[in-house]
Protein backbone atom coordinates (compact mmCIF):
# COMPACT_ATOMS: atom_id res chain seq x y z
CA UNK A 1 0.00 0.00 0.00
CA UNK A 2 1.49 3.34 -0.61
CA UNK A 3 2.38 6.02 1.79
CA UNK A 4 0.38 8.48 3.01
CA UNK A 5 1.11 12.08 2.38
CA UNK A 6 -0.13 13.90 5.12
CA UNK A 7 -0.33 17.60 5.26
CA UNK A 8 -0.87 19.15 8.70
CA UNK A 9 -2.16 22.64 9.09
CA UNK A 10 -2.29 24.48 12.74
CA UNK A 11 -2.04 28.03 13.99
CA UNK A 12 0.32 27.45 16.27
CA UNK A 13 3.38 25.55 16.62
CA UNK A 14 6.59 26.18 18.20
CA UNK A 15 8.23 28.21 19.55
CA UNK A 16 4.54 28.62 20.50
CA UNK A 17 3.75 25.86 22.86
CA UNK A 18 0.07 24.74 23.61
CA UNK A 19 -1.48 20.94 23.59
CA UNK A 20 -2.40 21.32 19.91
CA UNK A 21 0.89 22.49 18.46
CA UNK A 22 2.36 19.62 21.01
CA UNK A 23 -0.24 17.77 19.31
CA UNK A 24 0.84 18.63 15.27
CA UNK A 25 4.68 18.50 16.62
CA UNK A 26 3.81 14.18 17.48
CA UNK A 27 1.47 13.64 14.57
CA UNK A 28 4.34 14.92 12.05
CA UNK A 29 6.50 12.81 14.43
CA UNK A 30 5.26 9.62 14.24
CA UNK A 31 3.99 10.04 10.78
CA UNK A 32 7.25 10.60 9.46
CA UNK A 33 8.88 7.96 11.51
CA UNK A 34 7.37 4.76 8.68
CA UNK A 35 3.69 5.74 8.10
CA UNK A 36 4.59 8.24 5.75
CA UNK A 37 5.70 11.87 4.46
CA UNK A 38 4.34 14.81 5.96
CA UNK A 39 4.53 18.72 5.40
CA UNK A 40 3.23 20.95 8.40
CA UNK A 41 2.45 24.65 7.02
CA UNK A 42 2.02 27.01 9.69
CA UNK A 43 2.45 31.08 10.43
CA UNK A 44 5.74 32.35 10.96
CA UNK A 45 7.29 33.57 14.04
CA UNK A 46 10.17 35.61 14.23
CA UNK A 47 14.09 34.25 14.25
CA UNK A 48 12.39 30.36 14.05
CA UNK A 49 14.90 28.00 12.90
CA UNK A 50 12.26 24.60 12.36
CA UNK A 51 14.55 21.81 12.88
CA UNK A 52 12.54 18.55 12.24
CA UNK A 53 12.57 15.86 10.96
CA UNK A 54 9.57 16.72 8.67
CA UNK A 55 9.10 19.82 6.32
CA UNK A 56 7.98 23.08 7.85
CA UNK A 57 6.42 25.61 5.86
CA UNK A 58 6.03 29.27 7.21
CA UNK A 59 3.55 31.65 5.95
CA UNK A 60 3.28 35.42 6.57
CA UNK A 61 1.67 36.88 9.79
CA UNK A 62 0.83 39.80 11.93
CA UNK A 63 1.33 40.18 15.71
CA UNK A 64 -2.08 39.36 17.85
CA UNK A 65 -0.85 37.84 20.64
CA UNK A 66 -1.83 40.85 22.73
CA UNK A 67 -5.42 39.73 21.52
CA UNK A 68 -5.35 36.20 21.07
CA UNK A 69 -2.58 35.11 22.34
CA UNK A 70 -1.36 34.10 19.09
CA UNK A 71 -0.15 35.37 15.72
CA UNK A 72 -2.67 36.13 13.13
CA UNK A 73 -1.31 33.84 9.87
CA UNK A 74 -2.52 35.38 6.42
CA UNK A 75 -3.00 31.79 4.27
CA UNK A 76 -3.68 33.23 0.90
CA UNK A 77 0.01 34.02 0.44
CA UNK A 78 0.96 32.05 -3.10
CA UNK A 79 4.37 30.78 -2.61
CA UNK A 80 2.69 28.60 0.56
CA UNK A 81 -0.05 27.70 -1.68
CA UNK A 82 2.33 26.64 -4.68
CA UNK A 83 4.64 24.75 -1.99
CA UNK A 84 1.59 22.71 -0.15
CA UNK A 85 0.07 22.46 -4.00
CA UNK A 86 3.29 20.72 -5.39
CA UNK A 87 3.63 18.46 -1.95
CA UNK A 88 0.54 16.67 -3.25
CA UNK A 89 -0.88 15.64 0.02
CA UNK A 90 -3.20 12.46 0.15
CA UNK A 91 -4.75 13.83 3.27
CA UNK A 92 -4.95 17.44 4.25
CA UNK A 93 -5.97 17.81 8.37
CA UNK A 94 -6.35 20.75 9.69
CA UNK A 95 -6.13 21.34 13.58
CA UNK A 96 -7.58 24.55 13.91
CA UNK A 97 -10.68 26.22 12.31
CA UNK A 98 -9.48 29.75 11.35
CA UNK A 99 -6.68 30.36 9.23
CA UNK A 100 -5.46 27.19 9.11
CA UNK A 101 -8.73 25.86 7.83
CA UNK A 102 -9.15 28.66 5.06
CA UNK A 103 -5.74 27.04 3.80
CA UNK A 104 -7.15 23.78 4.14
CA UNK A 105 -10.14 24.55 1.94
CA UNK A 106 -7.95 26.23 -0.59
CA UNK A 107 -5.71 23.38 -0.61
CA UNK A 108 -8.40 20.90 -1.00
CA UNK A 109 -9.85 22.51 -4.18
CA UNK A 110 -6.49 22.76 -5.71
CA UNK A 111 -5.63 19.00 -4.98
CA UNK A 112 -8.58 17.06 -4.55
CA UNK A 113 -6.96 15.27 -1.47
CA UNK A 114 -9.80 14.77 1.54
CA UNK A 115 -10.27 17.67 4.59
CA UNK A 116 -10.30 16.10 8.36
CA UNK A 117 -10.89 19.20 11.01
CA UNK A 118 -10.14 18.10 14.40
CA UNK A 119 -11.85 20.31 17.10
CA UNK A 120 -9.54 20.51 20.02
CA UNK A 121 -10.34 23.69 21.94
CA UNK A 122 -13.71 25.44 22.86
CA UNK A 123 -12.67 28.50 20.93
CA UNK A 124 -16.21 30.50 22.05
CA UNK A 125 -14.85 30.62 25.33
CA UNK A 126 -11.35 31.85 23.76
CA UNK A 127 -13.68 34.16 21.21
CA UNK A 128 -15.98 35.80 24.19
CA UNK A 129 -12.73 36.72 26.62
CA UNK A 130 -11.33 38.29 23.76
CA UNK A 131 -14.08 40.02 21.46
CA UNK A 132 -16.69 41.99 24.90
CA UNK A 133 -18.89 43.15 21.90
CA UNK A 134 -21.16 40.26 22.36
CA UNK A 135 -22.95 40.08 18.32
CA UNK A 136 -19.28 40.05 17.00
CA UNK A 137 -18.49 37.10 18.81
CA UNK A 138 -21.47 35.34 18.41
CA UNK A 139 -20.77 36.24 14.58
CA UNK A 140 -17.23 34.80 15.01
CA UNK A 141 -18.60 31.71 16.32
CA UNK A 142 -21.19 31.20 13.47
CA UNK A 143 -18.06 31.62 11.05
CA UNK A 144 -15.76 28.84 13.03
CA UNK A 145 -18.52 26.51 12.96
CA UNK A 146 -19.42 26.91 9.17
CA UNK A 147 -15.83 26.46 8.33
CA UNK A 148 -15.60 23.34 10.58
CA UNK A 149 -18.59 22.48 8.34
CA UNK A 150 -17.17 22.51 5.32
CA UNK A 151 -14.85 19.58 6.27
CA UNK A 152 -15.14 16.17 4.71
CA UNK A 153 -14.93 14.64 8.40
CA UNK A 154 -14.77 16.23 11.68
CA UNK A 155 -12.96 14.97 14.53
CA UNK A 156 -13.19 16.10 18.08
CA UNK A 157 -10.73 14.82 21.07
CA UNK A 158 -13.40 13.62 23.11
CA UNK A 159 -17.03 13.26 23.60
CA UNK A 160 -17.29 16.49 25.54
CA UNK A 161 -15.72 18.20 23.00
CA UNK A 162 -17.72 16.66 20.07
CA UNK A 163 -20.83 17.83 22.19
CA UNK A 164 -19.53 21.52 22.52
CA UNK A 165 -19.15 22.28 18.82
CA UNK A 166 -22.56 20.59 18.41
CA UNK A 167 -23.76 23.00 21.23
CA UNK A 168 -22.55 25.57 19.04
CA UNK A 169 -24.26 25.07 16.23
CA UNK A 170 -22.78 22.65 14.06
CA UNK A 171 -24.88 20.24 12.53
CA UNK A 172 -22.75 17.52 11.32
CA UNK A 173 -21.75 14.50 12.99
CA UNK A 174 -18.06 13.45 14.25
CA UNK A 175 -15.66 11.24 15.28
CA UNK A 176 -13.80 11.34 18.66
CA UNK A 177 -10.28 10.53 17.83
CA UNK A 178 -8.46 10.97 21.41
CA UNK A 179 -4.65 12.38 21.59
CA UNK A 180 -1.62 10.88 23.15
CA UNK A 181 1.06 11.48 25.53
CA UNK A 182 4.82 12.04 24.18
CA UNK A 183 6.25 10.96 27.05
CA UNK A 184 7.50 7.19 27.99
CA UNK A 185 5.88 5.54 30.90
CA UNK A 186 8.17 6.32 34.28
CA UNK A 187 8.86 8.42 36.85
CA UNK A 188 12.06 10.17 36.88
CA UNK A 189 14.81 8.92 39.09
CA UNK A 190 15.52 9.92 42.78
CA UNK A 191 18.54 11.94 42.38
CA UNK A 192 16.42 14.33 39.24
CA UNK A 193 13.80 14.56 42.06
CA UNK A 194 15.55 15.47 45.27
CA UNK A 195 17.59 17.76 43.19
CA UNK A 196 14.08 19.88 42.08
CA UNK A 197 13.24 19.10 45.93
CA UNK A 198 16.37 20.69 47.07
CA UNK A 199 16.08 23.94 44.50
CA UNK A 200 12.94 24.81 45.31
CA UNK A 201 13.60 24.78 49.27
CA UNK A 202 11.32 21.55 49.87
CA UNK A 203 11.63 18.72 52.12
CA UNK A 204 10.54 15.22 51.72
CA UNK A 205 7.92 15.64 54.36
CA UNK A 206 6.66 18.01 52.00
CA UNK A 207 3.05 17.22 50.33
CA UNK A 208 3.42 18.81 46.99
CA UNK A 209 0.63 19.78 44.78
CA UNK A 210 1.49 20.41 41.05
CA UNK A 211 -0.33 21.84 38.20
CA UNK A 212 0.45 22.91 34.28
CA UNK A 213 -0.82 24.47 31.60
CA UNK A 214 -2.05 28.04 30.57
CA UNK A 215 -2.18 30.50 33.62
CA UNK A 216 -5.24 31.24 32.54
CA UNK A 217 -8.56 31.95 35.25
CA UNK A 218 -10.84 29.71 33.08
CA UNK A 219 -8.33 26.77 33.92
CA UNK A 220 -10.09 26.59 37.21
CA UNK A 221 -7.29 27.62 39.11
CA UNK A 222 -8.98 30.55 41.04
CA UNK A 223 -10.81 27.04 42.56
CA UNK A 224 -7.53 25.60 43.43
CA UNK A 225 -6.87 28.85 45.01
CA UNK A 226 -9.48 28.99 47.10
CA UNK A 227 -9.41 25.54 47.83
CA UNK A 228 -5.85 25.68 49.27
CA UNK A 229 -6.67 28.40 51.19
CA UNK A 230 -9.46 26.61 53.04
CA UNK A 231 -7.18 23.56 53.88
CA UNK A 232 -4.32 25.64 55.04
CA UNK A 233 -6.96 27.30 57.55
CA UNK A 234 -8.13 23.88 58.35
CA UNK A 235 -4.32 23.35 58.89
CA UNK A 236 -2.93 21.60 55.75
CA UNK A 237 0.61 22.49 55.24
CA UNK A 238 1.83 21.28 51.79
CA UNK A 239 3.41 23.04 48.32
CA UNK A 240 1.41 24.34 45.16
CA UNK A 241 3.22 24.08 42.16
CA UNK A 242 2.06 25.86 38.96
CA UNK A 243 3.85 25.17 35.98
CA UNK A 244 3.45 27.33 32.73
CA UNK A 245 2.39 31.15 31.98
CA UNK A 246 -0.45 33.06 30.62
CA UNK A 247 -2.03 36.24 30.46
CA UNK A 248 -3.67 35.88 34.15
CA UNK A 249 -0.15 34.58 36.09
CA UNK A 250 0.45 37.98 37.52
CA UNK A 251 -3.38 38.07 38.69
CA UNK A 252 -3.12 34.97 40.17
CA UNK A 253 0.54 35.82 42.02
CA UNK A 254 -1.64 38.61 43.40
CA UNK A 255 -4.78 36.75 44.54
CA UNK A 256 -2.47 34.19 46.22
CA UNK A 257 -0.92 36.87 48.11
CA UNK A 258 -4.64 38.42 49.37
CA UNK A 259 -5.42 34.91 50.77
CA UNK A 260 -2.02 34.61 52.66
CA UNK A 261 -1.13 31.33 50.76
CA UNK A 262 1.71 33.06 48.45
CA UNK A 263 3.99 31.49 50.84
CA UNK A 264 3.14 28.07 50.13
CA UNK A 265 2.88 28.57 46.10
CA UNK A 266 5.87 28.37 43.41
CA UNK A 267 4.96 29.38 40.10
CA UNK A 268 8.29 28.25 37.86
CA UNK A 269 6.93 30.20 34.52
CA UNK A 270 6.93 27.75 31.40
CA UNK A 271 8.93 24.79 31.36
CA UNK A 272 9.90 23.50 27.95
CA UNK A 273 12.53 21.22 28.76
CA UNK A 274 10.52 17.57 28.77
CA UNK A 275 12.51 15.94 31.35
CA UNK A 276 12.06 18.63 33.56
CA UNK A 277 8.45 18.63 33.12
CA UNK A 278 8.79 14.76 33.99
CA UNK A 279 10.69 15.79 37.09
CA UNK A 280 8.46 18.02 38.26
CA UNK A 281 5.08 15.46 37.71
CA UNK A 282 7.26 12.86 39.38
CA UNK A 283 7.66 15.41 42.64
CA UNK A 284 4.05 15.72 42.99
CA UNK A 285 1.39 13.93 44.88
CA UNK A 286 -1.17 15.06 43.39
CA UNK A 287 -2.06 16.75 40.04
CA UNK A 288 -4.60 19.29 40.51
CA UNK A 289 -6.73 19.99 37.20
CA UNK A 290 -10.23 21.09 37.76
CA UNK A 291 -10.38 22.58 34.15
CA UNK A 292 -14.08 22.68 32.49
CA UNK A 293 -12.99 24.44 29.40
CA UNK A 294 -10.01 21.97 28.40
CA UNK A 295 -11.52 19.31 25.97
CA UNK A 296 -8.87 16.57 26.29
CA UNK A 297 -6.49 17.14 29.00
CA UNK A 298 -3.49 15.94 27.34
CA UNK A 299 -1.57 16.82 31.18
CA UNK A 300 -3.62 14.21 32.72
CA UNK A 301 -2.08 11.50 30.53
CA UNK A 302 1.33 13.06 31.01
CA UNK A 303 1.06 13.21 35.03
CA UNK A 304 -0.40 9.32 34.41
CA UNK A 305 2.46 8.51 32.76
CA UNK A 306 4.94 9.50 35.39
CA UNK A 307 2.67 7.64 38.11
CA UNK A 308 0.67 11.33 39.13
CA UNK A 309 -3.32 10.73 39.56
CA UNK A 310 -5.45 13.75 38.55
CA UNK A 311 -8.42 16.04 40.92
CA UNK A 312 -10.68 16.61 37.93
CA UNK A 313 -14.14 18.34 37.89
CA UNK A 314 -16.50 15.15 37.46
CA UNK A 315 -18.60 15.68 33.91
CA UNK A 316 -15.62 17.37 32.64
CA UNK A 317 -13.51 16.67 29.34
CA UNK A 318 -10.82 15.58 30.98
CA UNK A 319 -12.74 13.05 33.59
CA UNK A 320 -13.86 10.85 30.78
CA UNK A 321 -12.62 7.24 31.26
CA UNK A 322 -11.26 7.79 34.92
CA UNK A 323 -12.88 6.13 37.70
CA UNK A 324 -12.93 8.10 40.83
CA UNK A 325 -10.72 6.56 43.62
CA UNK A 326 -9.19 4.35 41.78
CA UNK A 327 -7.08 6.19 38.90
CA UNK A 328 -8.05 9.68 39.75
CA UNK A 329 -10.57 11.87 42.48
CA UNK A 330 -13.61 13.58 41.01
CA UNK A 331 -14.85 16.74 42.76
CA UNK A 332 -17.52 19.29 41.88
CA UNK A 333 -16.28 22.71 41.06
CA UNK A 334 -16.24 23.34 45.08
CA UNK A 335 -14.36 25.19 47.21
CA UNK A 336 -14.67 22.97 50.18
CA UNK A 337 -14.51 19.71 48.70
CA UNK A 338 -11.12 20.57 47.13
CA UNK A 339 -10.02 21.61 50.59
CA UNK A 340 -11.33 18.33 52.06
CA UNK A 341 -9.04 16.48 49.49
CA UNK A 342 -6.28 18.40 49.83
CA UNK A 343 -6.06 17.43 53.70
CA UNK A 344 -6.65 14.28 52.50
CA UNK A 345 -3.62 14.09 50.34
CA UNK A 346 -1.67 15.48 53.47
CA UNK A 347 -2.44 12.74 55.95
CA UNK A 348 -2.11 9.74 53.79
CA UNK A 349 0.17 10.71 50.82
CA UNK A 350 0.89 6.78 50.40
CA UNK A 351 -2.82 6.39 49.38
CA UNK A 352 -2.70 8.72 46.13
CA UNK A 353 0.54 7.36 45.16
CA UNK A 354 -1.31 4.43 44.42
CA UNK A 355 -4.19 6.28 42.73
CA UNK A 356 -1.25 7.35 40.67
CA UNK A 357 0.37 4.13 39.43
CA UNK A 358 -3.32 2.64 38.38
CA UNK A 359 -3.48 6.02 36.13
CA UNK A 360 -0.40 4.92 35.05
CA UNK A 361 -1.80 1.47 34.03
CA UNK A 362 -4.84 2.44 32.85
CA UNK A 363 -5.19 6.49 31.51
CA UNK A 364 -1.85 6.46 29.49
CA UNK A 365 -2.13 6.21 25.65
CA UNK A 366 1.02 6.91 23.97
CA UNK A 367 1.17 9.29 20.55
CA UNK A 368 2.19 6.16 18.77
CA UNK A 369 -0.86 4.10 19.30
CA UNK A 370 -3.07 7.09 18.54
CA UNK A 371 -1.53 8.42 15.30
CA UNK A 372 -1.66 5.05 14.45
CA UNK A 373 -5.12 4.69 14.94
CA UNK A 374 -5.67 8.53 13.10
CA UNK A 375 -3.68 6.88 9.78
CA UNK A 376 -6.07 4.26 9.71
CA UNK A 377 -9.16 6.47 9.54
CA UNK A 378 -6.94 8.57 6.90
CA UNK A 379 -7.02 5.45 4.93
CA UNK A 380 -10.20 4.53 5.24
CA UNK A 381 -11.13 8.52 4.08
CA UNK A 382 -9.15 8.67 1.45
CA UNK A 383 -11.04 6.02 -0.30
CA UNK A 384 -14.47 7.19 1.06
CA UNK A 385 -14.13 10.28 0.39
CA UNK A 386 -13.48 10.10 -3.50
CA UNK A 387 -16.11 8.25 -3.90
CA UNK A 388 -18.35 10.57 -2.47
CA UNK A 389 -16.85 13.20 -4.58
CA UNK A 390 -17.26 11.69 -7.66
CA UNK A 391 -21.08 11.51 -6.76
CA UNK A 392 -21.33 14.97 -5.73
CA UNK A 393 -19.94 16.09 -8.67
CA UNK A 394 -22.87 14.19 -10.92
CA UNK A 395 -24.92 15.82 -8.52
CA UNK A 396 -24.10 19.43 -8.93
CA UNK A 397 -21.83 19.54 -12.21
CA UNK A 398 -20.44 22.30 -12.91
CA UNK A 399 -21.11 23.92 -9.49
CA UNK A 400 -18.10 22.48 -8.24
CA UNK A 401 -15.02 24.32 -8.30
CA UNK A 402 -12.44 22.05 -10.15
CA UNK A 403 -8.78 21.76 -8.56
CA UNK A 404 -6.42 23.77 -10.35
CA UNK A 405 -2.59 24.63 -10.34
CA UNK A 406 -3.37 27.96 -11.00
CA UNK A 407 -4.24 29.32 -7.56
CA UNK A 408 -4.99 32.96 -8.55
CA UNK A 409 -7.89 30.95 -10.22
CA UNK A 410 -9.00 29.54 -7.00
CA UNK A 411 -12.19 31.10 -5.03
CA UNK A 412 -13.47 30.25 -1.42
CA UNK A 413 -16.60 28.46 -1.27
CA UNK A 414 -18.56 30.49 0.98
CA UNK A 415 -22.35 29.23 0.10
CA UNK A 416 -23.15 26.11 2.21
CA UNK A 417 -24.57 24.32 0.03
CA UNK A 418 -21.61 24.10 -2.12
CA UNK A 419 -19.22 22.29 0.89
CA UNK A 420 -19.24 18.80 0.43
CA UNK A 421 -20.37 16.94 3.96
CA UNK A 422 -20.15 13.17 4.26
CA UNK A 423 -22.44 11.72 6.44
CA UNK A 424 -21.76 8.50 8.22
CA UNK A 425 -22.98 6.26 11.27
CA UNK A 426 -19.61 5.13 12.41
CA UNK A 427 -18.78 8.34 13.85
CA UNK A 428 -17.43 7.59 17.69
CA UNK A 429 -14.89 5.03 17.36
Amino acid sequence: MDKLKVCLLNDSFPPMIDGVANAVVNYANVISNGLGEVVVATPQYPNVVDNYPFRVIRYPSIDTTKLFGYRAGYPLAPKTADALTAFKPSVIHSHCPVSSMILGRLLREATGAPLIMTYHTKFDIDIKNAIKSKLLAESSIRMLVDNISAADEVWAVSRGAGENLVSLGFKGEYVVMENGVDFARGIASRERVDALRKQHGFTDDDTVFLFVGRLMWYKGIRLILAGLNAAAKAGARFKMVFVGDGQDREEMERFAMDLGINEFCVFTGAVHDRELLRDYFSLADLFLFPSTFDTNGIVVREAAACGLGSLLIEGSCAAEGVTCGHNAILIHEDVDELARVVLGVCKDREHYRQIGEHAMDELYVSWEDSVKHAAERYRLITTETFERRRSFTDEVGSRLVKPYSDWSRIKLLTEREDLPTRRRSDRYL
